[in-house]
């Protein structure tokens, strides 16, 4: 089975090249007949294809910038589940300025779920958290993403970021004693919003 197989494969490329090398005969002998009309024809497939880029190429902004207005809005969030979130955050930092943005989260990204590059140089490590608003990120979350952000990621920055809001107390406290960059919902909406990243998101005091 396996001989006749390749019998006919090879007998299907024989065919391909002789019907391919019939047709270029065919052209070459057109444009010797018929210089002017082959000139023609090659200009109009010249500027169709140019046309069809120039479309292609208008459309893909447009939607880039319906897709940046629509990332403006934090209501957006809601309804997204967590890869989409960590793709909206990605647009965010790219549209901010940050660099080498790259998704990476899954069930072994060990905590880091997007990381770039700051404007000023410095490695990014990002846990997204995308949950409902009355559902808050607890200490032990917190402390997970401390665990291997630095050590296994080398992150420089590091950074919590959720739709929702922090749990007061231990988790925040945890958080500045191991600068752990916490980005909440009313910081995120913002940043979305003006496309600059807050000071704290920089590592700034």
């Amino acid at each position: 089975m396996s001989g006749t197989g390749s019998s006919t494969n090879g007998l299907v490329l024989v065919l391909c090249a002789v019907v391919g090398f019939v047709l270029l005969n065919m052209i070459v002998d057109f444009v010797r007949r018929h210089p002017f009309w082959s000139a023609f024809l090659a200009i109009l497939v010249v500027a169709g294809a140019i046309t069809v880029v120039l479309l292609l190429s208008r459309q893909r902004a447009r939607e880039r910038a319906a897709q940046a207005q629509r990332d403006r809005l934090i209501a957006v969030t809601d309804t997204m589940n967590g890869p989409e979130f960590e793709q909206w955050f990605a647009r965010i930092l790219v549209a901010s300025g940050f660099r080498d943005v790259t998704v990476c989260g899954g069930s072994r990204d060990r905590g880091a779920d997007v990381l770039a590059v700051a404007p000023d140089g410095r490695r990014v490590v990002v846990q997204c958290k995308r949950q409902s608003i009355n559902n808050r990120v607890g200490s032990a979350a917190i402390q997970r993403f401390a665990g291997t952000c630095r050590d296994i990621h080398g992150g420089e920055i590091c950074m919590l970021v959720t739709n929702s809001f922090f749990t007061a107390g231990d988790g925040i406290r945890i958080a500045q004693h191991l600068d752990i960059t916490l980005v909440d919902r009313e910081a995120l909406e913002m940043w979305a919003w003006t496309g600059q990243p807050p000071l704290v998101a920089l590592g700034a005091c």
